[in-house]
């Protein structure tokens, strides 16, 4: 890979955006290439980690040389990278659905990923998904279990569990999903992420597994609101080989800013509050309160009485139809999660689908009304989430909780964007949801955006900050000490929150030079110890924190023994304050140094 500067570039970021990508392609940090390149390594440091079907680096790196060196401006993806759920075709690869038996490869591509490669942007791979996209909690894949990125024994959320991850873990700067229930939007909220779900038919299903296919949508997965409307905005279109798509004539988007804006919310709402959902939604809500949002409380009952009609009532029967040749011809091929769900369908009379359409219309008139009168509805994108374990336990009841606050959004014609928020707790990502009626599309990306300026994680914390950390005075720089960590104060894992709150900001996304040995400690949280061992060691996965001055103290403070700051050689020769252990802490402790580095030790858990 050619080299890049070390500091402030996006391929040693953690995560990859579309603007920063663009920026480093145009000043010449960076070409397409490099970012393949490194996108390679870190699919291969992160190993097993059933976030892929099918992954083709050097295909990528193929189609990164043929674009040159030279940002095409016509091109409004060039050089980006991107993943497809694999529900959706791509001519030459295998479409499987989570379903090795069900595979087939297509001759054609579908619409909506034609028109991103038109566009520049590189496909990386086809990801994991709840079978047949039937699931919002990612563990019904033969495939294996994609993880919550901020805690390996949580669940992704899905269906579009791989492409959640494939973006929050900074593997691709944005990724296709579908959503039927949610499966845009509950991956995105517990993750970190955003997820944007558009209204029916703005984007082709053309190419795509149907789910149910009068519901069905494409999503996009992305760091941002602005990014994932921008990949929206290009995939926007009536299809002539989409008998669902439509013209949806949409108002520009006008807000520029939170003041004003009127929001609908729910007046009674259950969150949970082990996970510390709770408090991050009234933290949230405080903040916009704070910036100028107008609240008002209504009745959600008949949005969720809505959502229920998706799997109790008589759309289950479409489910059905999108799959019932394979489910008739082969039925132990499915997994037995899904193969129940779809088997609900089978007892759905014409007489149940007629009520429930007439039921669904009022409903729909009924949720329009509401919105006619504020700018959108803000609720919770989930209620709750769940262990891996848990959630093999219950998959049907706790999957159904996931869906509380998404299930409603396709069957009442309505758009939706999940952004995240500030939470206390870093190993639980929580996120809000704006909710518009279809064709509303531009402006709730605007009042999204004026959303996400305020209660963001990049943009405000809104928890007490840990150790005391205080604002200088003034408005200037703060000298800052680089920090190198290995372990739980890595992006996601338990201790970031310690360096988010005492404002250490990321420099760099790197290794350590080839002399280091890394263990696994018996602490709680979970740590490794990081042992320099000289010549003949292992370059192991770092990332380095500007730390501002002021909070050094209070950060040494937490650092517990057999962990301790020393000085850390990297990759490039550079020397760093870093973590390093004990030497004795060592005995006994299981090595670790072969996974490259913590993160993939945790996934391989």
């Amino acid at each position: 890979m050619t080299a890049a500067p070390a500091t402030g570039n996006p391929v040693t970021a953690h995560v990859l955006e579309i603007g920063t990508l663009h920026d480093a392609y145009r000043s010449g940090a960076l070409t397409p290439a490099d970012v393949i390149g490194e996108i390679g390594r870190r699919i291969a440091v992160r190993g097993d980690d059933a976030v892929w079907i099918s992954v083709d680096v050097e295909g990528a790196l193929t189609a990164a040389t043929a674009l040159g060196a030279v940002l095409d401006p016509a091109l409004p993806l060039w050089g980006i990278p991107f993943a497809v759920k694999d529900n959706i075709d791509v001519a030459g690869w295998e479409t499987t659905a989570a379903c090795a038996e069900f595979a087939y490869r297509p001759s054609e591509t579908a619409t909506c990923v034609r028109v991103l490669q038109e566009a520049g942007a590189i496909l990386v791979g086809k990801t994991n998904l709840d079978q047949f996209a039937t699931g919002l909690n990612g563990t019904r894949s033969p495939f294996g279990i994609p993880r919550s990125v901020s805690d390996p024994a949580m669940i992704s959320g899905g269906s579009s569990s791989g492409s959640a991850v494939a973006v929050a873990a900074g593997l691709v700067a944005f990724a296709l999903g579908t959503d039927t229930a949610g499966s845009g939007r509950v991956p995105a909220a517990l993750n970190g992420i955003v997820g944007h779900k558009p209204s029916r038919g703005l984007v082709s299903t053309a190419g795509v597994v149907p789910a149910c296919r009068s519901l069905d949508c494409v999503s996009v997965f992305a760091h941002s609101v602005g990014e994932a409307a921008e990949v929206i905005d290009i995939m926007a279109g009536v299809d002539p080989a989409d008998p669902w798509t439509r013209d949806l004539p949409d108002a520009a988007g006008t807000p520029t800013g939170p003041v004003g804006l009127r929001l609908a919310i729910p007046a009674t709402i259950e969150l949970s509050a082990e996970h510390g959902y709770d408090r991050a939604w009234h933290a949230a809500l405080e903040r916009l309160r704070a910036a100028g949002v107008d609240l008002v409380e209504i009745d959600l009952a008949g949005f969720t009485e809505a959502g229920g009609m998706l799997y109790d009532g008589p759309w289950v029967a479409e489910r059905l139809a999108g799959t019932v040749e394979f489910v008739d011809a082969r039925p132990a091929d499915l997994h037995p999660v899904v193969r129940a769900l779809l088997e609900r369908g089978r007892s759905v009379s014409g007489v149940d689908v007629f009520r429930g359409i007439d039921r669904l219309r009022r409903l729909e008139r009924d949720a329009a009304d509401v919105l006619k009168t504020v700018d959108a509805l803000l609720t919770p994108t989930v209620a709750t989430t769940f262990t891996v374990q848990q959630m093999l336990e219950q998959p049907i009841d706790n999957n159904t909780r996931l869906g509380q606050f998404t299930t409603f959004g396709n069957l009442l014609d309505l758009a939706a964007i999940a952004i995240p928020t500030a939470s206390e707790r870093p190993d639980r990502p929580f996120g809000v949801s704006v909710i518009v009626r279809a064709g509303g599309d531009a402006r709730m990306s605007a009042v999204a955006a004026a959303i996400e300026s305020v209660v963001a994680p990049d943009h405000a914390s809104g928890f007490p900050s840990l150790g005391g950390a205080s604002q200088p005075a003034g408005g200037g720089p703060q000298p800052t000490l680089p920090i190198a960590v290995v372990g739980a104060h890595l992006g996601g894992m338990p201790l970031h929150a310690e360096l988010v709150a005492l404002d250490a900001r990321l420099a760099r996304a790197t290794v350590t030079a080839a002399e280091y040995r890394l263990y696994a400690l018996d602490t709680v949280p979970a740590k490794p110890g990081l042992i320099r061992t000289g010549p003949g060691g292992f370059a192991l996965e770092v990332e380095v924190y500007d730390l501002p001055i002021a909070n050094v103290g209070s950060f040494l403070a937490g650092i517990a023994a057999p962990l301790g700051l020393g000085t850390v050689r990297l990759e490039n020769g550079d020397e760093v304050h870093g973590f390093l252990c004990e030497p004795i802490a060592i005995a006994g402790a299981r090595e670790i140094s072969e996974f490259g580095g913590w993160r993939a030790y945790v996934a391989s858990l």
